[in-house]
């Protein structure tokens, strides 16, 4: 329990009707999740309005009320609070409701369009290696320490960050290292954090169903750096040609890294195969198994953000050595058939343009290279004949199947992704609906020393197809068809 009071600290406050001298013991956005005695924040969606669950809130128990503007019917025993921007007040209040976790702990956020949860995952495995007590918050599952917690977005709302915070901070963690979204700056999921650092992967096509138009994107990312402080560490990707924009005008003391331009951190790569890289940093050579020049990206990343984190070179380079990579990012899996498989999350134009840059630095000229590829439903429909011009350009065959086709059929998102493609490339193309089958179709397609590459959903377990996740795995598929 909190005295109201104390949780509206540093709020910009337009009005307040009501008593701010009681006790709160929950706070929420969604009126379904109010208990006795909660705090509901209505919120402005993008199809519903929290405005209009305000009198329901009350009915199930809610004793104060923030709103952005006021109900037509006010109750007399309710404390209405009435604010600006209702997201960003959410962000304040779960912040002080918690007690302001992220003062309590170097929180260390990275954002960009590809990378993140590769460079979160490997941060927390090398800190694990460190022997400190850390935290996670990602794409594929969050952890505190041994345990892992369930994860449902990139990056939570802001009253389970603050949740998840106080959690690390109780278990005594000394660092959490979280994926950052755009979707969440935007929603100011992470407007009242305190970020150590700000890592800056880079920035490509990606949620234009959400932000319209990729100006937006990127100004969205910027604003998370625009709100570091001047305490804080800015690393950018000055390789990337909006890296410089990200950090224009942040107090954040701002460091570079990259391959192919003059940065703070730099690397170059000696050797790329498909049984890992090796690298010089800091004139040391380096090893890794993860594989690809965008993992040298990240890698790197990783390893300047150890050091600014006052982390010893030598150390930090013979523990990274160490680490694997995570599931569904450029793994790779050698079937008996002599076939190369590699499964990756690559779902935006630019990611998966890398991964074959990244193949075809590596394979042998005489390996013939198949993919199977579909788009998710309900997102960013102007990607997909981007995607599927890519990889028509960069394959032998390709196969186009279901992603997590959602709400929409999964014919018109194929169709899409086959609009503009010239009858020589469309002749390269087969369909087959059923991820499962594009998948067994795909690999009877190739011969010893051939490559499959299955790009879109990675590590996901699931398919959604009509509201309902249906389990499936493309990594479990390879392994069930190299057993028979």
């Amino acid at each position: 329990m909190k005295l109201l009071k104390d949780i509206l600290y540093k709020v910009e406050l337009i009005e307040i009707k009501g008593d701010t001298n009681i006790a709160i013991s929950n706070i929420c956005f969604n009126s379904k999740k109010t208990k006795k005695d909660s705090l509901f924040v209505a919120l402005k969606g993008n199809i519903l309005d929290g405005h209009d669950f305000i009198s329901n809130s009350i009915k199930l128990g809610s004793i104060s009320v923030v709103c952005e503007y006021y109900p037509k019917s006010i109750d007399e025993n309710i404390t209405y609070i009435k604010v600006k921007n209702s997201t960003k007040a959410l962000s304040v209040i779960a912040s002080n409701f918690y007690n302001n976790p992220s003062d309590e702990i170097k929180l260390i956020g990275v954002t960009g369009t590809n990378g993140k949860t590769t460079v979160v995952n490997l941060l927390f495995d090398l800190f694990i290696s460190f022997d400190y007590k850390v935290g996670l918050l990602s794409t594929i599952v969050n952890k505190i320490n041994d345990n892992e917690y369930p994860s449902k977005y990139t990056t939570p709302d802001a009253i389970e960050i603050n949740k998840m915070l106080r959690l690390m901070v109780d278990q005594k963690c000394k660092y959490c290292f979280m994926e950052v979204s755009s979707h969440a700056i935007k929603q100011n999921r992470v407007h009242a954090l305190n970020f150590d650092l700000g890592l800056f992967t880079n920035i490509s096509r990606d949620h234009l169903d959400y932000h319209k138009t990729f100006d937006n994107y990127i100004l969205t990312k910027k604003s998370f750096f625009d709100d570091l402080s001047s305490s804080s560490v800015s690393i950018i990707n000055c390789d990337d040609i909006h890296g410089k924009t990200m950090v224009y005008h942040s107090k954040s003391n701002v460091k570079t890294f990259a391959i192919n331009s003059i940065a703070d951190y730099h690397l170059k790569i000696i050797e790329n195969s498909f049984d890992g890289l090796c690298l010089k940093i800091d004139n040391k050579d380096f090893y890794s198994s993860l594989i690809g020049e965008h993992n040298a990206r990240n890698l790197l990343l990783t390893y300047a953000a150890a050091i600014e984190l006052d982390q010893e070179s030598s150390r930090t380079l013979t523990n990274l050595s160490t680490l694997k990579n995570i599931d569904g990012r450029f793994q790779c899996h050698k079937l008996n058939k002599g076939i190369i498989s590699i499964i990756d999350y690559a779902h935006t134009p630019d990611a998966l343009v890398n991964i074959y840059k990244t193949i075809y630095k590596i394979k042998k000229i005489s390996a013939k290279l198949t993919t199977v590829i579909g788009c998710g439903g309900d997102r960013d429909k102007g990607k997909r004949s981007i995607m599927g011009k890519e990889s028509c350009k960069w394959s032998d065959c390709v196969i186009f199947t279901s992603d997590n086709p959602r709400y929409e059929n999964p014919e018109d998102i194929i169709n899409d992704m086959k609009y503009n493609l010239n009858s020589k490339e469309l002749n390269k193309v087969k369909v087959e609906q059923d991820r499962y089958q594009a998948i067994l179709m795909g690999i009877s397609n190739c011969k010893s020393g051939d490559i499959i590459l299955i790009a879109g959903k990675g590590h996901e377990k699931f398919q959604e197809r009509n509201g309902l996740k249906i389990p499936f795995s493309d990594y479990d598929v390879i392994l069930n068809l190299n057993k028979s």
